[in-house]
Parts: C-alpha cells; sequence; structure tokens
C-alpha cells in the first residue's frame, strides 16, 4: 500500500511542476530575471528527484529499472540513491553517457522524462515570449 501511494505522489509532484509552466501568471517580467532562474530551476529539481524516487522506490521493491555497465546495481540504498538521482539528471537534462541503462519499465520511464526534460525549455521560452506580448 504504502509502495502504490508513493508513486502516486511522485507522479502528482511531477505533474504539478509541468503544470506550473503552463498556468497564467507565474513568470514575472519581460526579460531573464533571478526569480525566473528560480522559478526555473525549481521545477528541474522537483522533476529530477522525482524521477530519481522514482528509480529506485521501483528497484527497492524487486522492479529492475537501471542497470550500471550490465552490473546490477549495488545493494546498499545510498549507492542506489546516488545512481538513480545521476540517471535521472542524465536523462533529464541530455540525451545520457551510456554509462547507466534503462531496462525493463526504466525505459518507458526514461522516455517520459526525456520527453519532459526537452519540454520544460521549450515552455518557458513560449511562456516568456507570450508574457512579453501582453
Amino acid at each position: 500500500m504504502v509502495f502504490y501511494s508513493s508513486i502516486i505522489l511522485i507522479v502528482i509532484c511531477i505533474v504539478s511542476s509541468v503544470r506550473l509552466l503552463f498556468t497564467p501568471n507565474k513568470i514575472k517580467g519581460k526579460r531573464v530575471s533571478l526569480e525566473n532562474f528560480l522559478f526555473l530551476a525549481s521545477i528541474y529539481a522537483t522533476v529530477m528527484i522525482s524521477f530519481g524516487l522514482l528509480y529506485i522506490l521501483l528497484e527497492l521493491h524487486d522492479f529492475p529499472v537501471l542497470d550500471d555497465n550490465y552490473v546490477p546495481v549495488a545493494n546498499r540504498f545510498i549507492e542506489r540513491l546516488e545512481t538513480g538521482l545521476y540517471f535521472s539528471a542524465v536523462t533529464l537534462f541530455s540525451v545520457g553517457y551510456g554509462d547507466i541503462a534503462p531496462i525493463g519499465v526504466g525505459r518507458i520511464i526514461a522516455v517520459i522524462e526525456a520527453l519532459i526534460g526537452y519540454t520544460i525549455p521549450a515552455a518557458f521560452v513560449a511562456r516568456t515570449v507570450l508574457d512579453m506580448e501582453k
């Protein structure tokens, strides 16, 4: 029960963070500002940590999602945490380095995370331009 509740909570955090980009009047100003930068950074951080926790949670419940150089991720929690957050960051910000590979359902999750990673800056720029036109 806790497992499913945790997954639902993580998905809600991801959806809420991305939804903020599409809600009117959240980004203020007509130029780049510290507030806009912190807003974007907080959305990225929330999405990255949420997906990292999702990878870890699935690994802890014996759903293999990450393969570290074709050697399963270590059993220690701290190493799993590091690997999950690292893989999440690399997937969100780029196409990956190839040192950790998603397997099984992890592939689908990684694709969704990559799509969100590409959508966030596009939505932010589009929103800033639309705010400048108002």
